[in-house]
């Protein structure tokens, strides 16, 4: 659920849940400026796949929805018309108008001068290798001219990761070690190591977007001068599939909170939303696997908490509380769909369960450490908290979408997830509190 975000159906145009999203499909993507044309996630070439398609369509670039055809296998153009004719039929199909650019852009670097990065991408990994590698490719890929990897090695059982970043990326991909588990923890890590005034953080089991980087910072150097001057502290984007090969992807899409729409948006407290859940509805802002924040501002932060997250007994809720405190500090968040990440969910039916719990168990974990680093906003939960729990419930009821898809059984144990929540928060809090004690400290 991540935080109550928007549910992946309403944000894809073109989709129909109880078609696209619950069968398993191929993924592609295509622009409709390039006729014929179709691409892998993470922007290598595609031929045309058989069965049932799922695809980002583009215009010059810019995500406009999703759309699926059937495809006949190595038919290419005959896919790529079909689907052209659906986003027609399905989509606005217009792009928008660039906006003008009212940042200060990037530094000029001075002649023979060895300048930072702009921006660092921390990719936290723990004991898969093999999707590190194919994550760490599609970054290499990047179309960004001044960007460095920093891969955090989190309580690894083994030195493969290490062994990867060193034979096949040397002097590329910077790698460091976390040894207590905790995503919150590998994120710290590498901020500590980061070096560009952009941190950019995504996970193992996604491919970046050749365009990512540089959505991302313009993002925030042209989002700077609006509502009474509140700069911009994070910048999310917008996440989609790499794969729907499994009836299990195909319920975490639709259900788990990923999508965030195809409209760039953006929060302040200085111009609230009408939502009356603001801002504890954290996960409507984005989610961890696609966020960056100005490197300035997370450290003023502190970081992450490093008794949320997962790894932890928190479960998760790192990213949720960031995105509030960036908020409480009087930042901007924006969302820039341009900035895509693909994500690869987890294939296996019976990982549902654990997932299921472990959405609701962050969220709640996130509230209690929400208020534990600013008690003065508990008025203002406990007045939004009945609404809340309306919300949750009846998304547990909701009989919209198949059964089979993400069944009763899986809400309850959301909803049992966000009641253990502040729990498993204290329980992490004095698992830190006992490290650091002990000499380990917190990361």
């Amino acid at each position: 659920m991540n935080g109550l975000g928007p549910r992946t159906a309403a944000a894809c145009p073109g989709l129909a849940a109880r078609d696209s999203l619950y069968t398993p499909a191929h993924v592609v993507e295509l622009d409709l400026a390039a006729p014929g044309e179709l691409r892998s996630p993470g922007g290598a070439p595609a031929a045309a796949p058989g069965g049932r398609v799922l695809a980002l369509v583009r215009l010059q670039g810019h995500p406009l929805g999703m759309v699926s055809a059937h495809g006949v296998l190595g038919d290419t153009t005959g896919l790529y018309h079909a689907l052209a004719e659906a986003a027609h039929r399905q989509l606005t199909t217009t792009a928008a108008p660039e906006a003008p650019r009212t940042g200060p852009g990037r530094p000029a670097r001075a002649p023979g001068a060895a300048a930072p990065p702009v921006v660092t991408v921390i990719v936290a990994t723990h004991n898969r290798p093999g999707m590190l590698r194919q994550c760490l490719d599609s970054l290499l890929r990047s179309r960004h001219p001044s960007y460095e990897i920093v891969v955090v090695d989190n309580a690894p059982r083994d030195d493969a990761a290490e062994r990867l970043v060193r034979d096949r990326y040397p002097s590329r991909v910077r790698y460091v070690r976390e040894s207590m588990a905790g995503l919150a923890r590998a994120h710290n890590r590498g901020l500590r190591a980061a070096l560009g005034r952009i941190c950019a953080f995504t996970d193992d089991d996604t491919l970046a977007d050749p365009g990512w980087l540089d959505a991302l910072e313009r993002a925030f150097d042209d989002g700077g001068a609006h509502d009474g001057g509140a700069a911009v502290g994070c910048v999310t984007g917008l996440i989609v599939p790499a794969e729907l090969a499994t009836a299990a992807q195909s319920a975490l899409e639709f259900h788990g909170g990923f999508g965030k729409g195809f409209a760039p948006r953006s929060w302040s407290l200085a111009d609230p939303p009408a939502d009356p859940l603001f801002p504890f509805t954290a996960g409507q802002f984005g989610s961890g696997a696609n966020m960056a924040f100005r490197t300035d501002v997370l450290r003023e932060l502190g970081g992450f908490d490093p008794s949320t997250g997962t790894g932890t007994p928190a479960h998760g809720g790192d990213d949720l509380l960031a995105f509030f405190l960036v908020l409480a500090a009087g930042h901007r968040i924006v969302y820039q769909p341009d900035a895509v990440i693909w994500h690869r969910h987890r294939r296996e039916a019976d990982a549902l369960p654990a997932q299921a719990f472990g959405y609701g168990a962050g969220f709640g974990a996130f509230l209690a450490a929400a208020l534990r680093h600013r008690p003065g906003a508990l008025p203002a939960l406990l007045r939004r908290l009945p609404g809340g729990i309306r919300l949750a419930v009846g998304r547990a009821q909701d009989r919209s979408a198949p059964t089979s898809a993400w069944p009763a059984r899986l809400a309850l144990l959301e909803l049992r997830g966000i009641a253990y929540g502040p729990l498993g928060y204290l329980r992490s809090v004095r698992a830190t509190h006992r490290a650091a004690t002990a000499g380990t400290g917190p990361s």
